[in-house]
């Protein structure tokens, strides 16, 4: 595990400016985060990264049992990225170990009429996690300030008035007094960004197409977003800037190495749900007479014919 100090490396102050060209997505965010050596070997911080992360997986099961058994907070994990930079992947080796019972992921896809008929967070708030549940945004009410503030023409229903700094900036305080509210209601929300830089979203693209088992993960959709991208990185920018806050922090995961980006969102997880300091339920004298009542019925079984 690495250090808690070393959280602040990768985690948005509040209230700080964000730009994205200062969090490498790479080997150099990667080694200073996974090795204290001074010039530290790739595949030897792999190696690491890989053994921490079966070790956080393993934390994180019990960890998550105890969430659901104290019944008390709940956990919203919430994951934006440009295209191809593993939110799939990382949900399914970081939550493997978890017990499916007590884990929920929500993939938000374009907004249906009925969902365009209310206000741009409600179909969010009706897929939020119950307490001692783990819930998952594979996406979020946040491409509603990021795609959409990149494609203005997909506004719709909205009264009348201008798109302009202030429109956004009100959803920005929508956003930040939702999550606020939720806090202080027992839900810990933990942000991240999956920082892929434009070379290795190249390389994954190339993948999918050069390989017919991989077709299926690309869409002519992606190519078109990917000619966004600059706007895209200031989008984030100002949704990063104006939402990372004490109650929900963001944090930017280096994602162009796969085996970093999902150890770190495990190790992430685990210690937050760890410093709630959670308690098992706890038994009375009543219920304790009882099982020891229970517990001599079925020895005395076992000491019975047949």
């Amino acid at each position: 595990m690495f250090k808690k100090e070393i959280f602040a490396k990768i985690q948005v102050p509040a209230g700080g400016k964000v730009r994205i060209s200062d969090f490498d997505p790479g080997w150099k965010q990667v080694a200073e985060l996974w090795s204290t050596e001074r010039k530290p070997d790739e595949e030897a911080t792999e190696f690491r990264a890989k053994k921490v992360l079966a070790e956080s997986r393993t934390q994180l099961a019990e960890a998550q049992e105890l969430l659901w058994a104290s019944d008390t907070y709940a956990i919203l994990i919430i994951l934006q990225a440009m295209d191809a930079a593993g939110k799939d992947s990382t949900i399914r080796h970081v939550m493997s170990g978890v017990n499916p019972q007590g884990c929920q992921v929500y993939n938000f896809k374009v907004p249906s009429e009925e969902e365009l008929d209310h206000n741009f967070l409600w179909r969010h708030m009706k897929a939020l996690p119950e307490r001692g549940r783990i819930g998952i945004f594979n996406r979020s009410y946040y491409e509603d300030v990021l795609v959409v503030k990149v494609h203005p023409e997909y506004l719709r229903k909205l009264p009348p008035g201008k798109v302009n700094k202030n429109f956004w900036n009100a959803r920005y305080e929508d956003i930040n007094a939702f999550e606020r509210h939720l806090t202080r209601n027992g839900t810990v929300i933990l942000k991240f960004f999956l920082n892929i830089s434009k070379g290795e979203q190249r390389k994954r693209f190339l993948k999918r197409l050069n390989r017919a088992d991989k077709h299926w993960k690309f869409s002519l959709s992606d190519m078109k977003e990917r000619a966004y991208w600059d706007d895209y990185m200031k989008v984030f920018e100002d949704a990063l800037s104006a939402t990372s806050t004490e109650w929900a922090p963001w944090y930017v995961i280096p994602a162009d190495k796969k085996w970093a980006a999902r150890s770190i969102v495990a190790q992430i997880i685990t210690a937050t749900i760890q410093s709630l300091d959670l308690e098992y339920p706890e038994v009375t004298p009543e219920q304790t007479a009882q099982f020891d009542e229970a517990r001599r019925q079925l020895e005395n079984e076992a000491n019975g014919p047949g």
